[in-house]
């Protein structure tokens, strides 16, 4: 059985290739589409296309932010070179201080000047380069795929309280169909009652109060509402084993909210409009949760 994800979570992963080390880390939060942003070293610049084919393989919505931080080895001592220029410059300068009373500079204090030893610039042949970022790419979808672990376990955690809210739906619902059933007798009462005061020796008084009763009762009828609320619990929990269900739950809110304030407005009793107004204040927690979900 599937189960939906969520949207936040966190990922990471570390390489190394060809002189090089890097760690990449990959970050989402909550997004109504799928938006992926990178940050990566200067010069792999390639590496940003790969990033996001990897992470629309994997997810649907939500900001996703991945980040690459590369070193590259530093030159070992045998590959330094002496300035000799340089060099020769500061021990120009040193002898003169010598002769005036400094000390003579010591051979570690030399080589310690700027500039004085130099690491040769290496360059990375095409071949090597292609390697390296591979490598990258290879590490880019490990953390995007840690990333997607992190977000399923979120998921996992969310299904339980989104069902809760539709199991808390269901039974408000089933309250209201009971209440809905008694509004015919309670609206004739009411008439009845009113009718009766207003003119109580009106010819015709009871059929007067039957049609006009029956009237009130059509324009108060929230069968045809609360029937579309019980297939729209069926599609919630259809909708739960079917991922990715974020946008069409995202919808289904905003239909469930609909119904809920028609049943309001027909209502015609304290105990109905009660009900529809709780129904209103689940709906709406449901909602802030599906906002969780891919």
């Amino acid at each position: 059985m599937s189960s939906i994800s969520g949207m936040t979570g966190f990922g990471r992963a570390e390489g190394a290739e060809g002189g090089w080390t890097w760690s990449v880390e990959a970050r989402s939060v909550n997004g109504r589409n799928l938006e992926v942003r990178f940050r990566g070293p200067p010069g792999f610049d390639s590496l940003e296309r790969a990033a996001k084919t990897s992470a629309q393989k994997l997810f649907n919505r939500g900001q996703v932010t991945l980040g690459v931080q590369a070193k590259r080895a530093e030159p070992g001592a045998a590959a330094l070179k002496v300035n000799e220029d340089i060099l020769a410059r500061y021990l120009t300068l040193a002898n003169q201080l010598a002769e005036e009373g400094a000390t003579p500079p010591s051979a570690d204090g030399l080589l310690g000047l700027r500039g004085v030893l130099e690491a040769p610039e290496e360059e990375e042949d095409a071949d090597a380069r292609a390697t390296v970022e591979t490598a990258m790419a290879a590490s880019i979808e490990a953390a995007l795929e840690a990333l997607k672990v992190s977000r399923d376990r979120e998921g996992s955690q969310l299904l339980p309280v989104v069902t809760d809210f539709i199991d808390r739906i269901e039974a408000l619902i089933a309250s209201a169909e009971t209440e809905a059933a008694a509004q015919t007798d309670a609206i004739r009462d009411r008439f009845t009652r009113r009718m009766s005061e207003l003119a109580p020796d009106a010819p015709g008084l009871q059929d007067r109060i039957f049609l006009e009763a029956a009237a009130l009762a059509t324009k108060a009828d929230v069968r045809e509402e609360l029937d579309r609320l019980t297939a729209h619990v069926a599609s919630a929990r259809t909708l739960l084993q079917q991922p990715p269900a974020g946008r069409k739950l995202d919808f289904l809110m905003q239909e469930f909210m609909r119904e809920a304030n028609t049943l309001c407005s027909k209502s015609a009793t304290t105990a109905l409009t009660g009900i529809g107004l709780e129904l209103k204040a689940v709906i709406e927690q449901l909602r802030e949760q599906v906002q969780n979900v891919e």
